[in-house]
């Protein structure tokens, strides 16, 4: 895609999240245009950028152990007249991922912000889960020890549908642990590798779901897990 010129601002361009088709043409026209890029993870965004032909301009690393830095050095540039992307490494940026304060540093010096539409994992799983779509919740990843039981008390007790990520190595725990503070006829829906080859739709109590993850639910690639809202 041919280059064009771009005011100075902070771009925020999602990327594909599994298959790299879906990208939008105006996110390769930014990131064909950028005067830098900042990325979560330079490599993925380097094969992206070769897959469509767009070469590079310069590309920096920013992610959360150097965000903070990296976020005084980024928004410089845009005074200076440049305009920088940030990409997280797939789907929504500062969705959990990175890119908080570096859209917190943005605002406070007044640099305009200009956010790009695209993939995004959460409401990908939402629209195809069978849940209910009119009000939901999205609340990223569990906390690994530290408030666990609480956050766990808290989505349990909500009336909308609940949308969290889980990685694979926790998502049996997960189950096993929201089937004991929801119980095991709350419906729920697991939406694993979206996008890809193997994306795949499980449906059910979870009870039910608790019985078959790592038997008939593989436990490998990332997860989407969509909780039914508690019932009066």
């Amino acid at each position: 895609m041919k280059p064009q010129p771009l005011e100075a601002a902070l771009y925020l361009v999602p990327t594909p999240i599994g298959n790299r088709e879906d990208i939008t043409l105006r996110a390769l026209r930014v990131l064909s245009s950028a005067d830098l890029i900042a990325a979560e993870d330079t490599r993925s965004l380097r094969q992206l950028l070769a897959m469509y032909q767009i070469a590079p301009p310069p590309i920096v690393s920013c992610h959360e152990h150097n965000e903070r830095m990296q976020s005084r050095r980024l928004i410089n540039a845009v005074t200076e007249g440049k305009a920088v992307v940030f990409c997280s490494q797939a789907g929504m940026p500062l969705v959990s991922d990175p890119g908080y304060r570096l859209v917190q540093e943005a605002i406070a010096r007044g640099v305009r912000v200009v956010p790009l539409p695209g993939a995004n994992a959460a409401l990908t799983a939402l629209i195809a889960s069978g849940m209910p779509v009119h009000e939901f919740t999205f609340v990223g990843f569990p906390p690994h020890k530290k408030g666990r039981r609480a956050f766990l008390d808290r989505i349990a007790a909500l009336e909308q549908t609940v949308i969290l990520y889980e990685s694979p190595h926790r998502i049996e725990r997960l189950i096993a642990e929201l089937v004991v503070v929801c119980g095991p006829e709350r419906r729920c829906t697991l939406a694993r590798e979206l996008t890809k080859v193997h994306e795949s739709f499980y449906r059910g109590t979870l009870g039910e779901i608790a019985l078959q993850i790592g038997n008939t639910i593989p436990v490998r690639g990332e997860f989407v897990v969509l909780l039914h809202g508690r019932s009066e």
